[in-house]
């Protein structure tokens, strides 16, 4: 997931290596970090937020072939 997460994350900014994905695996779910440059926030969030809303998507539907539950958290 944290591959998928950070992949993503990389084609949409303009700067890639500011990209940080951190994992944090609970017992019932997982939460996925993403912190990207300032100026890149608005580009990963999107208007409305509907980049963050399809990133979370995709990453539901991979947790589910694997039946976890991940959380996507944008920092």
């Amino acid at each position: 997931m944290k591959e998928l997460v950070e992949i993503i994350a990389k084609a949409l900014v303009d700067n890639p290596d500011a990209v940080v994905v951190n994992e944090i695996a609970g017992e019932q779910s997982v939460i996925i970090e993403l912190k990207v440059a300032p100026e890149d926030m608005g580009k990963v969030i999107g208007k409305q937020g509907r980049i963050a809303r399809a990133i979370r998507t995709v990453v539901k539907a991979a947790a589910t072939k694997m039946n976890k539950r991940v959380v996507v958290e944008i920092i």
